[in-house]
């Protein structure tokens, strides 16, 4: 199992223990297969955002069912698309929805699947707490900063002429500008793209409308974000919320305006619960219905993790946002419908 969040996995084993504490009240049912019954192996790869739920999830079933095992790996939503259509995973966990693309590969491949909604999350944008001058940032601002047309701006103030071109009155320090963020591997990087880059970039050149920048410092590990956050006091990047705000010690927080000029948001559970901040989005297991009726665990594995309290406790140990109850009801029907 490859961990990239010591301490959000710290903190998942902690809540599997009150995962099962509950079940020992009657307040969360145990696993369909009932406790102890459950065997056998699965593996599950994709978005680093969505690894520290699943590996939750997991934890505590191996703990009432000593014979289950589970790999899990975070290497990127894309990355995990691409085993996941290649039939190498039985579940891929996803921070953005599948694209169209990945949803050819599969068919190509034969791959039938069922997408389940999870959680939610938003995107972090983030300086050094040394940072005073910056503090909120609408997404003509982030654009003027981090899109295509930015290449080459080594200060925020080279910004300034495109960011009020698109009508932003913000003021941008005259400062150097390293930047740190999710490679192209990453559903924080598509995320982040379809929702600043793309509507922006489709009126100033359409080409280039599904990339940022390209000289920036990209990572798929969420630690290094951190790092380079922290290595300069005027430095920007972007990372999931749940990790911006286990660092939050660490790195500033900025706040967010989807218009130019518009209300600022700061991220947090209530603002991404009800949309109000603008960079929110929702989380995805894809599971593999062959695979799931092949192999009884990964329908166990699934069937637990859509038991009542089971995502709700586990999400108590990090900060993403459990989906209303309707949504969680609809989720669980269209894993029914799929089995």
């Amino acid at each position: 199992m490859t961990l990239s969040a010591p301490k959000r996995l710290a903190a998942l084993t902690l809540g599997a223990a009150f995962v099962f504490a509950a079940c020992g009240s009657g307040s969360t049912p145990s696993p369909s297969s009932g406790a102890g019954a459950a065997a056998g192996s699965i593996n599950i790869s994709g978005s680093s955002t969505v690894e520290p739920i699943s590996t939750g999830v997991a934890e505590a079933f191996k703990e009432a069912n000593p014979d289950f095992n589970f790999t899990i790996e975070g290497p990127g939503t894309g990355d995990g698309f691409k085993r996941f259509c290649a039939g190498e995973t039985d579940i891929s966990d996803a921070s953005r929805k599948i694209k169209d693309e990945e949803v050819q590969s599969c068919a190509d491949s034969g791959i039938d699947y069922v997408e389940l909604k999870i959680a939610y999350d938003g995107i972090t944008v983030m300086t050094s707490p040394e940072n005073s001058a910056v503090t909120c940032l609408s997404f003509p601002d982030l654009y003027a900063l981090t899109g295509p047309q930015s290449t080459g701006f080594d200060t925020w103030s080279a910004a300034q002429d495109l960011a009020r071109s698109l009508g932003s009155d913000t003021v941008l320090p005259d400062a150097v500008l390293p930047i740190t963020g999710p490679g192209e591997e990453s559903g924080t990087y598509d995320t982040y793209v379809e929702l600043v880059i793309a509507p922006i970039a489709s009126t100033q050149d359409p080409a280039q409308e599904s990339v940022t920048r390209p000289d920036y410092t990209s990572s798929a590990n969420d630690n290094v974000i951190i790092e380079g956050i922290t290595g300069s006091p005027t430095s920007l990047g972007w990372v999931g919320f749940a990790f911006a705000e286990e660092n939050s010690d660490k790195v500033k927080e900025i706040e967010v305006a989807k218009e130019a000029n518009g209300t600022c948001v700061a991220p947090t559970a209530e603002s991404i619960a009800d949309g109000s901040y603008p960079l929110s989005r929702p989380l995805f297991i894809y599971v593999n219905t062959a695979r799931a009726m092949e192999n009884p665990a990964v329908t166990d594995y699934v069937d637990y993790y859509l038991t009542a309290g089971t995502i709700s406790t586990v999400l108590e140990t990090v900060p993403y946002v459990a989906l209303p109850d309707s949504e969680l009801d609809a989720t669980r029907q269209a894993w029914e419908d799929a089995r």
